[in-house]
């Protein structure tokens, strides 16, 4: 059993993830801006905890990951905002990597995008080029650190059913199922193998496509 915390507690994935860890016998912290999300949370089997992270300094932070065995980052401002984009997809990441470190959390997993490089060609002038230079300034932090840190980087969202599937080899993996990017997160928390890697994955086809805890596994 392990003490998982899982930051952006709310949000789609991470309202899929929970219950693949509660299942497996891990216990889930949620951490949630919104006091009226907290019966959803709970549901899942995690244990919400109300937090700000966007206003709270490192301490503070390291205070919420103490105790736990890794640390799940899945937040993000949704977009619309290039600050709160700034404030919450680079600079609340980077604290909670500190945070980590602060609480001596070793463990910890970043929920990225298939594109976060340096060369991810998004223009200044875009209104997508927030989000990708934040997510990209967050990953290199995370490799930066000392941390035991994973990187996942998954395609365009969907809502198709999982398949339990994905291909990390495919040069445009496309599209891929928020219930399998759960499956990844669960399956890379345990999976010694993706410490220091970033892993860039969709769903690919049943042809291209791998289970995916032997994909992590290599």
């Amino acid at each position: 059993m392990s003490r998982v915390i899982v930051f952006g507690g709310h949000g789609r994935i991470a309202l899929l993830l929970a219950p693949i860890l509660v299942a497996r016998g891990d216990e889930v912290t949620a951490v949630i801006r919104n006091p009226d999300h907290v019966a959803d949370v709970e549901q899942t089997g995690a244990t919400a905890q109300i937090a700000d992270v966007e206003q709270l300094d490192t301490a503070a932070i390291a205070e919420l990951i103490r105790g736990h065995d890794a640390v799940v980052w899945s937040a993000g401002a949704g977009g619309g905002d290039p600050a709160r984009t700034y404030a919450v997809d680079r600079d609340a990441a980077t604290r909670t990597m500190d945070a980590a470190a602060a609480a001596d959390v070793k463990r910890y997993v970043l929920v990225s995008w298939l594109g976060s490089t340096a060369d991810h060609g998004v223009p200044e002038s875009d209104s997508f080029f927030p989000y990708a230079d934040a997510k990209w300034a967050a990953d290199e932090y995370l490799r930066g650190t000392d941390l035991e840190g994973t990187i996942l980087g998954p395609g365009t969202l969907t809502f198709d059913e999982p398949t339990g599937r994905i291909d990390l080899e495919a040069p445009d993996r496309g599209r891929v199922a928020r219930a399998d990017v759960a499956a990844v997160i669960a399956g890379a928390l345990i999976e010694p193998a993706t410490i220091g890697r970033t892993v860039r994955f969709g769903n690919g086809t049943p042809d291209s496509s791998e289970p995916i805890a032997d994909a992590l596994a290599r």
